[in-house]
Parts: C-alpha cells; sequence; structure tokens
C-alpha cells in the first residue's frame, strides 16, 4: 500500500519520495551559504567593521548550515524508514 501525500498546491508526492525534496533543500541551504558569504566578503570593509570576518562566517554558519545538517539528518532517516 503506497502512501501519499497531497501538497499545497494540489500536487501529488509519494511520501517515498520525500527524502529526495529534503536532500534538496539541504543543498539549496548549502548553496545560499556560499552566496550570501561571497556577498558578505564583497561588502565587508576592514576599517569599518569592528567584528572580524569569521564572526560573519560563523553567524551564517549557524543560519544556513546547522540546518541543512538537521535537514540531510533528517532525509537520510525518512530514506531509511522508506527503503525497508
Amino acid at each position: 500500500m503506497k502512501q501519499i501525500v497531497i501538497c499545497r498546491n494540489g500536487g501529488v508526492m509519494k511520501k517515498e519520495n520525500i527524502y529526495k525534496f529534503l536532500y534538496v533543500v539541504s543543498i539549496f541551504l548549502i548553496i545560499v551559504f556560499c552566496i550570501r558569504l561571497g556577498i558578505d566578503y564583497f561588502n565587508y570593509d576592514t576599517y569599518n567593521n569592528s567584528a572580524p570576518f569569521y564572526t560573519y562566517v560563523l553567524v551564517n554558519g549557524l543560519e544556513f548550515i546547522v540546518p541543512s545538517i538537521i535537514v540531510f539528518v533528517v532525509a537520510k532517516i525518512v530514506k531509511k524508514k522508506y527503503n525497508k
């Protein structure tokens, strides 16, 4: 018996494929982290900012990398659950 999830836009996604969506979200968060870090690097001014650049890296890491890891682990758990 296959289970399905009804998406908000009326589409249907099989529960077996949810882990693929979670992997895409995880990769998307890492890509956004890289883009945001690049933007911060070009906008960073050593003379006007009192905080060192690695604080920007740490904050962006907390904002994007930690949720990406959490989503990735959830995707692994979901994949393991539905591949049995």
